[in-house]
């Protein structure tokens, strides 16, 4: 199938399967004319690709699930490396997630000393936006 019935069928984009080409991720053919061409089986590889991504790894991660991304990932027993390399993924992320959450608080204290100490509520610690803005209003709406 050529890159633009591949896009289709797994939801992705021409840009998206050709940048996992270049990524070591997924193969293809070339055609006399140029086009690339994968073969049916391409398209479990991207869905177990794209499954990879969706819970935090990250392309380089997913290498080392090259042998088991032809099949159900989820289906088979973990390996040792597998699980190895998503450990150190979750503890970068908590690690990401530990460091804004200081920057977080760095700034609402920030903000609770520019106000003067005299609205406690209205710099809470945790909410929505609209939780620790009330004044606001609605939030803007994104420009097309």
């Amino acid at each position: 199938m050529r890159i633009g019935e591949l896009a289709a069928a797994t939801g992705t984009s021409p840009r998206t399967l050709r940048h996992y080409e270049q990524a070591g991720l997924i193969t293809s053919e070339r055609a006399a004319n140029g086009y690339r061409l994968y073969d049916a089986g391409a398209a479990v590889r991207v869905r177990n690709i794209r499954q990879l991504l969706d819970v935090g790894l990250t392309l380089d991660d997913a290498r080392v699930f090259l042998p088991c991304l032809d099949g159900d990932v989820t289906a088979g027993p973990a390996s040792g490396k597998g699980l190895r390399v998503a450990a150190d993924r979750l503890a970068v992320l908590e690690a990401r997630m530990a460091a804004q959450v200081t920057v977080r608080d760095r700034l609402a204290e920030a903000l609770r000393r520019a106000d003067g100490g005299t609205s406690h509520d209205r710099w809470p610690d945790r909410g929505t936006p609209q939780d620790r803005w009330p004044d606001r209003g609605t939030p803007a709406r994104p420009v097309a």
